[in-house]
Formats: structure tokens, C-alpha cells, sequence
């Protein structure tokens, strides 16, 4: 991959800023009621910042167990009933942590299931990067929401992104705007911008 694609491309860089902006948004709300539902999901903000905990840790141990035919055969990780919210935010940046050493130390080339849709489809440390990611910021939105604290990530990291994942299922084929954010929520359906 050559420089000028690189910079165009969401990177394991971006990944890891997000990641500190969602932990740092988060942790100014962890005195706030979490038990409100998530945005429009029907998950409260715990739930939902647990979930997001499991996301990232399982895009970390899909990628550092290099398997490409199905899904490792290991179950969920979860918050214990009496964790806080200032609990499940560093649950987050541990999750985040991890992934980031994973995507650093693995071979740029190397590829491990990112997702079964339907099938077994694998990905680079760059793509865990990005799925991470996606994943982070979609729940980051939605948990923040919820507890009505701002979350506005920087424009140019969401556009890498927004370029990255258009063609991923799940990810409504739409038109890119001047506003990658709200072209990233319109997606995933979280907004409605045309």
C-alpha cells in the first residue's frame, strides 16, 4: 500500500485517538444514570457500553487467533452485575488497549474472521481497525445520547472511516455528504439525512 493510500485510509492511529475520545466522553458521565435507555436502542447505556466492551475484546482475540474459518469457540465477555460505569469505561479503554497491541503486533498481511456474513469473510489488522471502530463509535453514540453528554468526533477521522467500512454488510449503500458523522449514523441507521 503506498503512502498516499495510507493516508487516505482509516489507520490503527485513528482507531486508537477514537478510543481515547470515547473513553474520555465517557468517563465525564459515569456519575449519570445508565440505567436510561441507549439512544433508540432498546438496551439501556450499561447494557450497551458492556456490549461495546465485548465487541472490541472479540476483534482482538479473532485477530491474535489468525482463524479464518469461523468464529473462535468461545463465549461473550460481560460486566459483573456490580460493576460501575466508571467500571465498564475502563473496561472500554482495556478492550481498546488490547486490540491496539493486537493490530501493532501482528504482520500487516495477516488476515483472521472478521465476520461471518453469512460467511466466513477475514480481514487485515487495518479492517480490525476499522471494525473496531465502527462498532466504538456507533455505541459511543448511543450510550452518550442516552446520557445526554456531547459526543462529536473530528471530522476527518470520520470520513476514513465512513470510506472504509461503505461497502461492509449492514451499511446502507448512501451517498457521502460534507458530514461524515452524520453520514456514518444515516448508515447505521441512527439518522436520516436525505
Amino acid at each position: 500500500m503506498n503512502d498516499a493510500i495510507d493516508a487516505r485510509s482509516f489507520s490503527p492511529e485513528d482507531f486508537s485517538a477514537l478510543s481515547r475520545l470515547v473513553v474520555e466522553t465517557w468517563r465525564s458521565g459515569v456519575d449519570r444514570d445508565w440505567s436510561v435507555p441507549a439512544g433508540t436502542l432498546e438496551w439501556s447505556c450499561r447494557k450497551t457500553a458492556d456490549h461495546t466492551v465485548d465487541c472490541v475484546f472479540s476483534y482482538a482475540f479473532f485477530l491474535a487467533s489468525r482463524r479464518q474459518d469461523t468464529y473462535p469457540p468461545f463465549g461473550e465477555l460481560h460486566a459483573l452485575p456490580n460493576a460501575t460505569p466508571t467500571d465498564l469505561v475502563d473496561g472500554l479503554q482495556a478492550s481498546a488497549t488490547m486490540l491496539s497491541a493486537v493490530i501493532a503486533t501482528a504482520e500487516p498481511d495477516a488476515r483472521a474472521v472478521i465476520g461471518l456474513w453469512p460467511y466466513a469473510q477475514t480481514g487485515t489488522p487495518r479492517d480490525f481497525a476499522a471494525r473496531g471502530a465502527l462498532e466504538m463509535i456507533l455505541h459511543a453514540h448511543d450510550v452518550c445520547t442516552g446520557l445526554e453528554i456531547a459526543f462529536d468526533p473530528p471530522d476527518d477521522v470520520c470520513a476514513r472511516l465512513r470510506d472504509d467500512v461503505a461497502a461492509w454488510p449492514g451499511q446502507a449503500p448512501l451517498p457521502p455528504t460534507g458530514e461524515p458523522w452524520l453520514d456514518l449514523l444515516e448508515r447505521s441507521g441512527r439518522a436520516r439525512l436525505h
